[in-house]
């Protein structure tokens, strides 16, 4: 004779992993679209591996369940999803690229961490919040690239550049950039006595690409002795 409550058991885990693979592509599917480190293969296998680490636990529970109190063996369902939550930021962390004054990998780490919530929610059978879940935070990596468009943010970069036979040149350097609405944020120098060089280390905050590029034009029009420019 069947067990049909065997196969009824079976048939639940399996459309567990089903909607945990669906609702983990889904996202997975948005970061792979942008060429992010952490694309579809990534986010589908920490979904259906989360959902799976909790259908296990819950399996673990549901055997061990009889032990009393008295017993040695403690049985905490729980356990495997608090160590979930804190592994994930182990993967997450891999996608983080940090250059100078820029990081990359931020979003793709949290939407790592969101999966495998959904993966979690999924596992012990909480498949409402999931859903409801995977269709905020696809609004939200969506949505909100549009918005930020149209957004006017801060950017920030190094203008690195070596100079000859000049004096000490921040006043000028500094009129040049709030001129074309550039603010100077963080400045070093090191002199070449021997040389006669002052190397600069700019670190300036803009908003439009257009008013750097005129700030470094008319740096470099302006003081004729530059040996070296650069922005980082």
């Amino acid at each position: 004779m069947f067990d049909f409550g065997y196969i009824l058991m079976i048939g639940t885990v399996l459309g567990k992993l089903f909607v945990a693979a669906i609702l983990g592509g889904i996202i997975g599917w948005e970061r792979h679209k942008r060429g992010r480190p952490a694309g579809l293969r990534t986010h589908l296998l920490v979904c259906i591996g989360v959902t799976l680490m909790m259908l296990v636990s819950e399996h673990i529970f549901l055997k061990y369940q009889g032990y009393g109190h008295n017993s040695v063996l403690r049985i905490d369902p729980a356990r495997i999803a608090a160590q979930v939550v804190t592994g994930i930021g182990f993967l997450g962390a891999g996608t983080i690229m940090r250059s100078r004054t820029s990081i990359r990998g931020l979003t793709t780490a949290a939407s790592l961490w969101v999966v495998a919530g959904i993966g979690l929610a999924v596992g012990s059978g909480f498949i409402l919040p999931a859903i409801f879940t995977t269709v905020i935070a696809m609004a939200i990596l969506t949505l909100n690239s549009l918005v930020e468009k149209k957004m006017k943010r801060n950017k920030y970069r190094t203008i690195k550049m070596l100079i000859t036979g000049q004096g000490h040149l921040l006043d000028e350097i500094t009129q040049i950039l709030e001129k074309n609405s550039v603010k100077l944020k963080n400045y070093k120098f090191k002199r070449n006595i021997q040389k006669n060089e002052i190397e600069y280390d700019l670190d300036v905050q803009y908003n439009d690409e257009k008013t750097l590029l005129f700030s470094t034009n008319d740096i470099t029009k302006t003081f004729k002795d530059i040996k070296s420019f650069s922005l980082e």
